[in-house]
């Protein structure tokens, strides 16, 4: 089954305003690990579930192609409208089914979309299209390890978040849980024998409450909720930045705190037969 939850043109514009880009931390293992089960040189990688195309950006100055594949136009016209590299082309597609050549691919990598996939075709179809030696890199973080900073008030600040993802929660698509379980199962299914996953990158950044709250919106389980009821949807995220004002004694949305993110690495090499 291929999920179609983020095609929407404002879903698309708030995604490509709001998500985060992988950290350098996470893209710097990818590399060193291809580096030590396929070696130079690096040909093609493939971004699935692209989206706006943050990861597609991230790898281009270390591949001589990149090919973002996403189900959604509107996600990919953003994406085409980012200033980046010559090196990078997006096309609409699925993970299931892949245009490649058999053993033509040198990386496959998802960045917070490979929960959305059906496993065993995805499975399969990395086993078709990648080079002997290629690699599988699926990345994400999970909401489970999650936490705000600001002064003395952070634990304040998180009970707040809290409170957002509990309303959204009856809202939630069962793949966000597979997300939050760091795609254990799908770690388990992945038929080569070389992987390994990495359980918990904490990566610390600045970020506007205005921005954390536009991050908020970007979630499925948000958009869910406002195509239900936009007006109670919309009210929750003006409560949400207001209480957070409120407890970090300011005024301006613009105002940072710092965000605390775990994330995750699944790493896989394609035996050479």
């Amino acid at each position: 089954m291929t999920y179609r939850l983020f095609e929407g043109k404002d879903h698309a514009s708030i995604y490509q305003k709001y998500r985060f880009v992988p950290p350098d931390e996470l893209k710097e293992i990818i590399l060193q690990y291809m580096d030590k089960k396929k070696g130079q040189p690096h040909v093609l990688a493939v971004d699935l579930g692209c989206g706006t195309g943050q990861n597609s950006r991230l790898l281009a100055p270390h591949f001589q192609e990149v090919v973002g594949i996403d189900i959604s136009e509107c996600q990919l016209e953003e994406a085409r409208a980012m200033p980046g590299y010559p090196n990078i082309t997006y096309r609409k597609g699925t993970a299931e089914e892949l245009p490649f050549p058999d053993g033509s691919v040198d990386l496959l990598t998802a960045a917070s979309a490979a929960h959305w996939f059906d496993q065993q075709r995805f499975l399969a179809e990395a086993s078709r299209v990648l080079k002997p030696r290629g690699c599988v890199a699926l990345l994400g973080y999970s909401e489970c390890n999650t936490i705000l900073h600001y002064r003395a008030c952070g634990d304040r600040l998180d009970r707040i978040y809290e409170e957002v993802k509990e309303v959204l929660f009856p809202h939630t698509s069962t793949q966000v849980a597979v997300a939050n379980d760091k795609l254990e199962k799908l770690f388990s299914a992945i038929p080569f024998p070389e992987k390994e996953r990495i359980e918990c990158i904490q990566v610390s950044s600045s970020i506007s409450v205005q921005a954390l709250v536009g991050f908020m919106e970007s979630w499925s389980m948000f958009q869910a909720y406002k195509r239900k009821d936009h007006q109670a949807a919309e009210g929750l995220l003006l409560n949400a930045q207001k209480r957070f004002l409120e407890e970090m004694g300011v005024t301006s949305p613009d105002t940072e705190i710092e965000l605390n993110l775990g994330y995750y690495c699944i790493l896989a090499s394609k035996p050479e037969s």
